[in-house]
């Protein structure tokens, strides 16, 4: 069986289909649809129909998989600005992932008139157009990750979309988020579906600040972060305070982040350090949190996610 083989389309409720890692135990995409989470959990929290309005744009997209979130990206800036030269790198661990989306066809359904890069970044793993330079680089992120920032790529937009933090969390370490922050252009946006506690730490921990995205599909937020001078300026209006029991849920154990010193640590080891981590710490238990807000709607809401 080739590796293209080994992933199956799994339909989503908007039409659109993901696969299923079998290595992570987790689908690629939310149930609620993975074509309207790239759209609202990715662009339009980095705001690329207005940035799109420059003469370039440069992208990081960290664990491109089907390749879904780049698509997105590209056909809300074109359809905007069909001049604009977009840059884009990609980081993926398995390069079988987004082959198998083309290979399946998997973007016939999203009426998307650019599957022909799609499918070159994919078994290629570059693109040069006219107004496109694009690669993928394949690889442990926490290495790859080190020769976006030693090329000086300073991106308008970041889409973190690992797999979750209990799953993948050396891709959500304090270190590995600094490294990101390092690729940020100092009005640029990152956004996530992750509203964990552990992973807004790190965000804060990288001098970035946060805010919250509306919810899609499920009933948890996702987070959107900038560098804290550009928060407080020009993208003042996305980054409306946390609600109050969020704040809270900062001040929690559930907020010790994960690290990874050398970015070169197992999940296990990673896992366990902060498990140690938490029961040394004098923060406030969750489950009290928990509990406190538990009976409110706002609570139950945010507790609708994967704390």
């Amino acid at each position: 069986m080739s590796d293209l083989e080994n992933f199956t389309p799994k339909l989503t409720a908007d039409g659109s289909f993901t696969f299923v890692s079998d290595d992570f135990g987790e689908s690629f995409h939310s149930h609620y649809g993975a074509k309207q989470e790239s759209f609202f959990k990715f662009v339009e929290p980095t705001q690329l129909a207005t940035v799109a309005q420059k003469p370039v744009l440069r992208l990081l997209d960290i664990c491109y998989g089907l390749g879904y979130n780049t698509a997105a990206a590209l056909q809300t800036i074109w359809a905007v600005n069909p001049s604009c030269y977009v840059e884009v790198i990609g980081l993926e661990l398995n390069p079988a992932v987004p082959q198998a989306a083309i290979a399946h066809h998997l973007f016939d359904n999203w009426n998307c008139s650019y599957i022909e890069i799609l499918s070159q970044l994919a078994f290629e793993h570059q693109v040069q157009t006219d107004r496109l330079k694009a690669k993928l680089l394949i690889g442990d992120a926490r290495t790859t990750i080190a020769l976006v920032h030693q090329s000086d790529f300073s991106a308008d937009a970041i889409f973190l979309d690992p797999f979750s933090p209990p799953q993948c969390p050396q891709l959500w370490t304090v270190e590995f988020i600094k490294q990101l922050s390092l690729c940020l252009h100092q009005d640029g946006l990152l956004a996530t579906y992750s509203c964990s506690a552990a992973v807004r730490t790190a965000l804060l921990s990288a001098g970035l600040a946060i805010a919250s995205t509306p919810p899609v599909g499920r009933r948890s937020p996702g987070t959107v972060a900038a560098h804290s001078a550009s928060g407080e300026s020009q993208n003042r209006s996305i980054f409306t305070p946390l609600s109050q029991v969020e704040k809270e849920h900062l001040l929690t154990r559930a907020a010790i982040p994960y690290r990874d010193p050398g970015l070169s640590d197992s999940t296990e080891v990673i896992m366990m350090r902060r498990q140690q981590e938490q029961q040394a710490s004098s923060l406030e238990p969750t489950s009290r949190w928990q509990k406190r807000w538990l009976l409110g709607t706002q609570g139950r809401d945010f507790m609708g996610s994967n704390l």
